[in-house]
């Protein structure tokens, strides 16, 4: 477990008495922090965000290979995978979206009918977004969206919400 993952858990999962088993690192997409884990039997796709120099907004990849030769491809509604949890920080901020596979098969992020897509733009609640379609994107992700307070109390109702009861597939 990196260095990330040991903050999350210390600010948000110890919190709310999550615990967490079978932790595996995704070599292949380190520079995004790839971890698998499982929270009360959920299985959990994590990845921390990235800030861009142009564009507001965090980027983060979400793709999968399924062997070392094979290429890179998005995933699918039949990859096991209840939540993909990204987290989001900058120096002053720090929080995470807890998007269940529903909500990105919904959104075209996930499919089976074509091909989803390998990375997104997450938007947290502190960046004011300009452009329509990033302030459209905004909106839905926030539904999903939980601040992680480094020196207050953690809204942990709205943790347990976003991971216990947000997360069940309904295609």
């Amino acid at each position: 477990m990196n260095k990330i993952v040991s903050e999350t858990k210390e600010l948000l999962f110890d919190k709310c008495d999550f615990e967490l088993t079978n932790i595996e690192i995704e070599k292949e997409s380190s520079e995004y922090c790839a971890h698998r884990f499982e929270i009360d039997e959920l299985k959990i796709l994590f990845r921390s965000a990235k800030i861009t120099p142009t564009k507001t907004g965090q980027f983060v990849t979400l793709w999968k290979r399924k062997n070392e030769k094979s290429e890179i491809e998005p995933f699918e509604i039949s990859d096991d995978i209840d939540l993909f949890v990204i987290n989001v920080k900058t120096e002053a901020n720090f929080g995470q979206f807890v998007f269940p596979k529903s909500v990105l098969v919904e959104r075209g992020i996930i499919t089976d009918k074509k091909e989803g897509k390998r990375a997104v733009r997450v938007y947290p609640i502190w960046d004011l977004t300009e452009s329509k379609q990033a302030k459209k994107t905004q909106k839905w992700q926030l539904d999903y969206f939980l601040e992680i307070p480094f020196d207050e109390p953690l809204d942990t109702n709205r943790a347990k919400s976003l991971y216990l009861k947000n997360s069940i597939f309904t295609p």
